[in-house]
């Protein structure tokens, strides 16, 4: 078998013969922004591209028609993915970045075929494509399709601006995790009446949503620093001479963990719950999403992606006494209660003060430059899930801290 330095070199030359074609990718897809489940074109582009190289690709795979399977190797060994997601926004288009996150997993994972191919490697890397990740919970269905069940490791990484907290040369973050999160619908019903003529006959479905707001206001004073509950009232009457009879109210909820989510859930659900007993309301909460769990980062798939990163210059956040928590949420982290994982950030350059699902970070996601840094990020990401392949001992350890990390959830 090659050495370590062999195969990490032929990953750089395989990442950067692609480049210029995942680059071609990465604007295709940036240019035809689709939504969660409706990516056919990203889809289709990301498997005519794969198929040009002579890669075996199964389309619409796991029964969800927007994601792909992509795969190379043998049932010989361990199974290592990469995530690729694809989806954009309403009205913003690819604000999030997902054309780069595409594109970085493909390099990942052209990266370990073009070793595979060269050296006898045992086990299978699969390039699986993941749609729906803005609320839709595409890597959810995934889970429940069966989608992980003989994964070994599973890895991607996000492009961000710059983080405010990390310092000027910093990359980016390997050792990093997010936010639970869940939503809730709670629907409102009264009874109508006249407000002029007889309000006494009616049963305010507003004034319940309007209390249970309040009352949700009024429990954050009781909540941890970095939960975050945020509410907006859809519904709430037709006619200002009409007693509503009908409101909802949609809320969000974050915690750090997601048995912390689930609690504080139940809290906020109490709230819906006595403002109708108050107002003499009936009330129907029903989830709003697939809950979204928090990132259990790897610790040696973090510090293998770091230890090469370092070796280029990139100095990445990996101090595995404290994760760094952002505060967004993903079903990446679903997928990290699942199998051992690795979400990495990388800082892509945008003008002062740009934040994520913005048209300023839409704009950055585009440029060269935020690509060749991009390139970069497969290039570690690869290092790292092929060390799982071929080093026993590594593969051992990553599962490992996996076992230990379910002790603490």
């Amino acid at each position: 078998m090659a050495t370590q330095t062999e195969m990490e070199e032929t990953i750089s030359q395989a990442i950067d013969k692609v480049s210029a074609g995942l680059r071609e990718l990465s604007l295709k897809i940036h240019e035809n922004p689709e939504l969660c489940y409706g990516e056919h074109k990203a889809h289709d582009a990301i498997c005519n591209y794969l198929n040009t190289l002579g890669l075996d690709v199964k389309p619409k795979a796991y029964g969800l028609e927007t994601s792909f399977l992509a795969e190379y190797g043998n049932e010989d060994g361990k199974v290592v993915d990469f995530c690729a997601e694809y989806d954009a926004l309403p009205e913003i288009g690819h604000g999030c970045g997902h054309n780069l996150i595409a594109v970085s997993s493909i390099a990942s994972f052209l990266g370990v075929v073009a070793v595979m191919k060269q050296t006898k490697v045992p086990g299978k890397v699969r390039l699986l494509g993941t749609p729906a990740e803005e609320g839709g919970g595409g890597k959810i269905k995934l889970i429940e399709a069966g989608a992980l069940k003989n994964t070994t490791a599973s890895l991607m990484s996000h492009p961000t601006p710059q983080f405010p907290h990390m310092p000027a040369d910093s990359a980016g973050v390997a050792f990093g995790s997010c936010l639970a999160a869940t939503g809730i619908l709670a629907h409102f019903t009264g009874k109508p009446a006249h407000a002029a003529q007889m309000p006494w006959a009616g049963v305010n479905a507003l004034d319940a949503a309007s209390l249970a707001y309040q009352a949700v206001g009024l429990l954050r004073q009781h909540i941890r620093p970095s939960d975050r509950i945020n509410i907006i009232i859809p519904e709430g009457g037709t006619a200002p001479n009409i007693i509503p009879d009908k409101a909802r109210i949609r809320v969000n909820v974050r915690s750090e963990t997601f048995k912390e989510m689930n609690a504080l859930r139940i809290r906020v659900e109490n709230c819906m719950k006595g403002a109708a007993l108050a107002t003499g309301c009936e009330v129907d909460i029903v989830a709003a999403m697939d809950p979204y769990a928090d990132i259990r980062p790897n610790e040696s798939l973090c510090t293998e992606f770091t230890r090469y990163m370092v070796s280029k210059g990139k100095e990445y956040y990996c101090d595995l006494r404290k994760k760094d928590i952002g505060s967004f949420s993903t079903d990446m982290g679903n997928i990290s209660y699942e199998v051992p994982s690795f979400h990495g950030h990388y800082f892509i350059p945008t003008p002062p003060g740009t934040a994520m699902h913005t048209e300023g970070f839409r704009d950055s996601a585009q440029t060269e430059e935020a690509h060749d840094i991009t390139m970069s990020v497969g290039k570690g990401m690869a290092v790292a899930g092929l060390k799982v392949l071929v080093d026993d001992s590594f593969a051992a350890q990553v599962k490992e801290y996996f076992e230990q990390d379910k002790k603490l959830r």
